[in-house]
């Protein structure tokens, strides 16, 4: 009996519990991407207007965080340390702190994406239905609301899953949650889409590499992969040397956000404002794509993530990736949306330090085709990536070893 207990604690019980997560949290997703998109649209047909008001937006969201956030400001970290123990819990004022902060970062034209919001909010729905339930076991159902969080928002549930197995350590997967962690991903994508969220997908003209095509493919590789580290490295930087030279939250947000508005007036619009999603499109559909729109978009999201507004990095890691390899593509000889698709992934997967969530994105987006590609491409961008990762609490395998 003492057997089967323990069986249906650690399995049939999570299992059922990530049903019930990937629900609440698909149609929390919804909610947050329909609103996001209409967001997007509006600020699009009132730019100039809404970029005035960024800096005063940075600093009411710093405001407030600073008022009521307490952990929740530390992001994912916090994430992170309530499924090591190391946070106690995680408070359920971090969704609605999240979701309005991200609402109006995109609303006053900041650069920021959107699966941190989702990540976040789907840990903190399964951590604290752990605390109901089981304690004991909470690492499965905080797992399985990170890959509901990511795979309700962007309808990739295979990429959502291995990303929330993954993320956490680098180099390590934690197979003990893995079907917690599909139930909890299918689930909230298809709740999501149910609700009318939709995915993005591109069909791609079928492309074989000749030997010269996979001499330019390794090479755009290691290009992705050091564009990746370029932003783990940017970001870390701008986030310190701003801390220290604007010690306070609220006049940060606000300078910088003075800063970002003044030069998005400058460039005559909103093309490096928001999700980045635009640029994508341009890229993988073979759009005008300029040779900077790629580290323009860098550098606006780090700006606007290190001043302390809210979202997520993949989105624009997309955007830069698919910018950058429409680019890369014609000079080395590649067709140019096959680039860019190769680069939406595995730019994602460098800054991100992973590898099989970045793969699975880029099938699951691109075409199951395009695996033959993607695995080596990212393969070498995780590599020449270096160890760091947007993730600032992430592992690497040896320091989880040591520290069990």
């Amino acid at each position: 009996m003492e057997h089967w207990k323990e069986h249906l604690r650690t399995g049939v019980l999570p299992l059922l519990a990530a049903v019930v997560i990937g629900v609440v949290v698909g149609a929390v997703d919804a909610l947050f991407g329909r609103v996001l998109l209409a967001i997007g649209e509006v600020r699009d047909a009132h730019f100039f207007p809404l970029v005035v008001g960024l800096p005063l937006a940075g600093a009411l969201i710093a405001w407030v965080y600073r008022r009521w956030g307490g952990p929740c400001g530390q992001g994912m970290g916090l994430i992170f340390a309530a499924g090591r123990e190391e946070a106690p819990a995680i408070p359920l004022r971090l969704i609605p702190l999240i979701l309005g902060g991200t609402w109006l970062t995109h609303l006053t034209g900041g650069s920021a994406g959107r699966e941190g919001v989702a990540v976040q909010i789907g840990a903190t729905i399964g951590h604290g239905l752990s605390r109901r339930l089981d304690q004991t076991h909470h690492r499965l159902y905080l797992v399985a609301g990170m890959a509901a969080g990511f795979g309700g928002l962007f309808r990739t549930p295979l990429a959502a899953a291995c990303f929330a197995l993954e993320v956490g350590t680098a180099g390590a997967l934690d197979l003990r949650a893995l079907l917690s962690t599909l139930a909890g991903a299918y689930t909230a994508s298809a709740v999501s889409g149910a609700l009318g969220l939709e995915k993005f997908t591109v069909e791609l003209t079928p492309f074989t590499p000749d030997a010269r095509g996979w001499c330019a493919l390794l090479v755009c590789g290691v290009l992705f992969g050091l564009v990746g580290g370029l932003f783990v490295w940017a970001l870390r930087s701008a986030k310190s040397a701003l801390a220290q030279k604007l010690p306070n939250p609220v006049i940060r947000a606000a300078g910088v956000g003075a800063v970002l508005a003044l030069l998005l007036l400058l460039l005559g619009g909103g093309r490096y404002s928001g999700l980045g999603t635009n640029l994508i499109a341009l890229a993988t559909g073979g759009g005008d794509v300029l040779p900077f729109d790629w580290a323009l978009k860098l550098l606006f999201t780090v700006c606007t993530l290190a001043a302390g507004f809210q979202g997520g990095e993949v989105t624009p890691l997309f955007s830069i990736g698919a910018s950058l390899g429409a680019v890369l593509g014609p000079v080395l000889g590649l067709p140019g949306a096959w680039c860019a698709a190769l680069a939406y992934a595995a730019v994602f997967g460098g800054a991100s330090n992973t590898l099989l969530a970045p793969i699975l994105i880029g099938c699951e987006v691109f075409g199951y085709s395009a695996l033959p590609l993607l695995f080596p491409v990212c393969a070498l961008s995780y590599v020449c990536s270096g160890s760091g990762s947007i993730y600032g609490a992430q592992r690497t395998l040896s320091d989880a070893i040591f520290s069990n």
